[in-house]
């Protein structure tokens, strides 16, 4: 039997949490070094994976089948595209900056006792939510993957609700009460989409009696699969709906602002960097894969649904006076393109799509923390409280400034071409939907620059005037993320290789062909005529 790489893969964060709980309480600083560790360990093994990885072999590769509910079908079935593998990376790789930038976020205040473990239990629950949201982009059981979709939320709740942001404007109580609403606005959401996807995935069984992904999709490819027209597209609303609500989709998205609000700035990078991507990435795999004749039912409706999250979303972020809940209207805005990307059922705009996911996760990584750090030092999250910034740190307004860039897709910076992609797939086959679409790019650069002015420009604020600049840990964060924007920008070559063959497979699984250029035939023949003159 071939190593379990992909299972060792989200095995190690899951042990990394369960040693990181067990270091005694007294030991803070051993479990936070702990917890670092171990997040390392799986970013080497995520690169091994991506190393292991052949775009042009097989669609999924590194497989592992066992048997596991034997008498219902289910399957411990593992196997990773490419769109998995820089998905998997993604996680990995934001996991350590997640915790170096949360080193001090769970700290026990005085008023508590020495027997009390915050600092544990914060870096432990990070670690499960790793290792659940890998094994959930590996996963090609419908159950399996079920199972650990629901499953992130236990963690994530305790994470927002037991952890929130400690820059509250009002009293403690208040605080918490706030803290409180957010987690379980956010549980109750996805276990409510959650619901409705496990009654699908009941319905999925009793049409194809199994829940292996590569076989349903091998059946329905051979025509051996009889699934009625209307009990597909109920089966693919049952999947989609749980689906846009952790992406999230509007008008499914309100929880997203409270969550990343009331969450420390580590947890809310979690959020939206990390575990909203299994929606959309659940859309790709799962929608499209065993349902494509409903997913092209639904698209225009969908398509829609994303126009209206991304104008939106970038309306909201307009008008925030809070940094945070502004940063969490604009991923919605950013998953809107997503979703538009993928259902325009273009190569272009579904290599989009993807890279998208990627390109987010880290520049909103870079911004949210870069945000965390400046909130921290003044103690509010409100953007009126601050002004003139860059005049008493100027590294922090300078990598405050690019993660900003980044999110409105400056040429040059990651995010810029996939959001290119997707505008152009989208234009190939929906003109109309991907010249309205172009209106968040422009909203984009207004609520990111008004911001910037407001916060980092002026007059200094007598409250920010002995504010310090970015130490060297948390330059450390901030520096690498940096850095990835900008080659990613330059070259990102080295995901679309990867990335491209996946794509391929998914528009095969939805029998869908880019459409070709209109060419106007008089002026071509014109042409011809005028060439052989």
């Amino acid at each position: 039997m071939s190593f379990p790489l992909l299972t060792v893969t989200a095995a190690v964060p899951a042990a990394g949490a369960i040693l990181t709980a067990a270091v005694p309480a007294a030991r803070r600083t051993a479990a936070k070094w702990l917890a670092l560790l171990f997040s390392l360990a799986t970013l080497a093994l995520a690169a091994l994976v991506a190393i292991r990885f052949e775009p042009g072999g097989d669609r999924y590769q590194l497989t592992e089948s066992r048997p596991w509910i034997a008498d219902f079908g289910v399957r411990y079935e593992l196997g990773v595209d490419g769109i998995g593998v820089v998905l998997i990376g993604l996680t990995a790789l934001l996991i350590p900056f997640v915790i170096a930038a949360g080193w001090h976020d769970a700290d026990p205040l005085e008023t508590q006792s020495s027997r009390w473990r915050p600092t544990q239990g914060f870096f432990a629950l990070i670690l499960l939510v790793e290792a659940m949201v890998i094994i959930s982009f590996e996963a090609t059981d419908v159950f399996l993957f079920y199972i650990f979709f629901e499953a992130m939320l236990i963690p994530m709740y305790f994470l927002i609700g037991g952890f929130g942001d400690r820059a509250h404007s009002g009293s403690d109580e208040n605080a918490t009460a706030q803290r409180s609403y957010a987690a379980v606005k956010f549980l109750l959401y996805n276990l409510v989409g959650g619901l409705i996807m496990l009654a699908a995935v009941i319905g999925l069984y009793v049409v194809a009696g199994n829940f292996s992904l590569q076989e349903i999709t091998a059946a329905r490819a051979a025509g051996t699969l009889d699934m009625a027209t209307n009990t597909e597209r109920l089966l693919f609303l049952g999947f989609f709906f749980a689906f846009a609500v952790k992406a999230p989709l509007w008008p499914l998205h309100t929880w997203l602002p409270n969550a990343m609000g009331e969450s420390t700035a580590p947890v809310a990078v979690l959020i939206t960097a990390v575990v909203d991507k299994v929606g959309t990435f659940a859309m790709l795999r799962f929608c499209l894969g065993l349902f494509p004749d409903a997913s092209k039912w639904a698209t225009p409706v969908i398509l829609v649904l994303a126009l209206i999250s991304i104008v939106y979303g970038a309306l909201v972020a307009v008008g925030q006076r809070d940094i945070k809940r502004l940063v969490a209207y604009a991923s919605i805005s950013h998953f809107g393109f997503i979703i538009l990307g993928i259902f325009a059922m273009t190569s272009q705009g579904q290599s989009g799509a993807t890279l998208y996911m990627v390109n987010h996760g880290i520049s909103t990584a870079a911004l949210m923390l870069v945000a965390g750090f400046l909130i921290s030092r003044r103690g509010s999250r409100l953007i009126a409280d601050y002004g003139g910034v860059q005049k008493v740190a100027p590294v922090l307004a300078g990598t405050f400034l690019i993660g900003g860039l980044a999110t409105l897709s400056l040429p040059g910076l990651a995010p810029f071409v996939s959001e290119f992609l997707v505008l152009v797939g989208t234009f190939a086959r929906y003109p109309v939907i991907g010249i309205i679409a172009t209106i968040g790019i422009v909203l984009a650069a207004l609520y990111t620059l008004v911001l910037y002015q407001r916060t980092m420009t002026g007059p200094v604020k007598e409250q920010v005037r002995t504010m310090p600049d970015l130490r060297l840990r948390e330059v450390l964060v901030v520096a690498p993320l940096i850095a990835l924007l900008i080659g990613l920008g330059v070259y990102p070559k080295v995901l679309t290789d990867i990335v491209n063959p996946a794509v391929e497979h998914t528009m095969s699984d939805v029998q869908q062909t880019d459409p070709k250029p209109e060419v106007n035939v008089e002026a071509e023949h014109a042409k011809n005529g005028e060439a052989a003159k």
